[in-house]
C-alpha cells in the first residue's frame, strides 16, 4: 500500500482519515488540493507531509507550465506560503518547500522545462525518505533486544512517510533482523492514529501488536510489561528537545520513572537547527471538534470549553537517544546533532 504515487499529472494521496475501514486514494490536480489534504490529515506524519508538499510545488508549476520565469516563480511562492500555513509543527514541510524553492532558483533552464525539473526534484524527496527511513531501521534495530516488548504512540509507520517507517522502521528492522518483537501501540486520542493506522500496519506485516488506551501505559510499564519505547517526530530542536504527538512527554516522564529507555527515531531533515530548544517549536492547535465528537457524533457537553494541542514537547534530558539516517546519537544531543547541522 502505497502513501502517494504521482501519475498522469496528478499526486494521488491515500485518505488516512478512511483507514482502516477503507482504502481510498484523494486525486490532487493543484497545490491547493494537497494543502487541503495535509490539513484535513488525509494525509499525515512529517516526512509524509513533506514530500506531499514537494509533489504540490511541483504541482503549482505545471499548472504554469507556459508562463515565464516571474509568473512561475510567484506561482511557486504562493503555493509555498498556503502549504506552509497548513501545519506549523512539522518541520519536514518547511524543509521540503524551501528545497523545491532553492531547486527553483538555481534553475538556468527554459521556462517551460522547469515543471519537469521539479517534478524530478520532488521525487528524489520522495526516493530518499524511504532510503533514509531504512538506515534508520538498521541503526535502530541494534538497540532492540530480542523478545522485546516495545511501547509506541501514534503512527510513525510507512503510513507516515514515504515508506517503511520511523520507529515503526525499527521495529521491522528488528523483526527482519530475526527478533521476536511484541508492541504495544497506545491508542493516540483524539485522532486515534495508533488505534487506527499503527495496528492497521503492524498487522499487516504479521508483528504482534496489542492496543492499549493512553491512560493504560503508565500501569503497563508498573507490571514491567514494556522494555523500551519508541517514537517518531515532528521537530527536533538543536538541543534535541522533541516535538511530537500531544501524549508523547506523558510517556517519557512515565519511562523516566521506571527506568525504560525512551527513544526518538527520525531522519536528520526532523532536526531545526534554527531553534536552540524546544520552548521555540510552534505548537498547532485543532479544532475543538476532535475532542468534542467521535465520527461525527457529539460526546461532550454542548458549550464545554476545550484545549486541542495536536503536539507535545519532551524535553532532551527524558531521551536516552536519538535514531538518525545518519546513526544513533546519545547524550549531549546539541554537540551530536551539531555534527551534522
Amino acid at each position: 500500500m502505497e502513501t502517494m504515487y504521482f501519475k498522469d499529472g496528478k499526486l494521488f494521496l491515500l485518505d488516512q482519515t478512511r483507514l482502516p475501514e477503507e482504502v481510498t486514494y484523494e486525486t490532487c490536480a493543484t497545490y491547493q488540493d494537497v494543502a487541503g489534504c495535509i490539513r484535513d490529515m488525509k494525509v499525515r506524519g512529517a516526512p509524509a507531509i513533506g514530500a506531499a508538499a514537494a509533489y504540490g510545488m511541483a504541482l503549482a508549476v505545471l499548472a504554469n507550465e507556459s508562463a515565464d520565469r516571474d509568473e512561475q516563480t510567484a506561482a511557486l511562492k504562493r503555493a509555498g506560503e498556503e502549504l506552509l500555513a497548513t501545519r506549523p509543527t512539522a518541520v519536514n514541510l518547511r524543509w521540503a518547500v524551501e528545497r523545491m524553492l532553492e531547486k527553483a532558483r538555481a534553475y538556468t533552464g527554459s521556462p517551460h522545462e522547469m515543471a519537469g525539473a521539479l517534478l524530478a526534484e520532488a521525487e528524489a524527496i520522495f526516493r530518499e525518505d524511504v532510503t533514509c527511513n531504512e538506515r534508520i531501521g538498521m541503526y535502530g534495530q541494534e538497540l532492540v533486544p530480542d523478545e522485546a516488548r516495545i511501547l509506541t504512540h501514534c503512527n510513525a509507520g510507512a503510513l507516515a512517510t514515504a515508506g517503511y517507517g520511523t520507529a515503526l522502521g525499527v521495529i521491522r528492522a528488528a523483526r527482519q533482523a530475526g527478533k521476536k518483537i511484541t508492541v504495544f501501540a497506545d491508542e493516540t486520542r483524539p485522532f486515534l492514529q495508533g488505534a487506527r493506522l499503527t495496528t492497521f500496519e503492524l498487522m499487516k506485516d504479521g508483528i504482534d501488536v496489542v492496543l492499549i488506551t493512553d491512560s493504560m501505559a503508565g500501569y503497563l510499564m508498573s507490571r514491567e510489561g514494556v522494555d523500551l519505547v519508541i517514537v517518531g517526530a515532528d521537530r527536533i530542536a538543536a538541543n534535541g528537545d522533541t516535538a511530537n504527538k500531544i501524549g508523547t512527554y506523558g510517556l517519557a516522564v512515565l519511562a523516566h520513572a521506571h527506568g525504560i529507555p525512551f527513544y526518538v527515531a527520525a531522519p536528520l531533515s526532523t532536526v531545526d537547527f534554527r531553534l536552540e530548544s524546544g520552548d521555540a517549536i510552534p505548537i498547532e492547535e485543532r479544532a475543538e471538534e476532535e475532542v468534542t465528537h467521535f465520527k461525527g457524533r457529539r460526546v461532550a457537553p454542548e458549550g464545554v470549553r476545550v484545549w486541542n494541542p495536536a503536539f507535545d514537547v519532551t524535553p532532551r534530558r527524558l531521551i536516552t537517544a536519538i535514531i538518525t539516517d545518519a546513526g544513533v546519537i546519545h547524550p549531549p544531543f546539541k554537540e551530536g546533532l551539531a555534527r551534522f547541522g
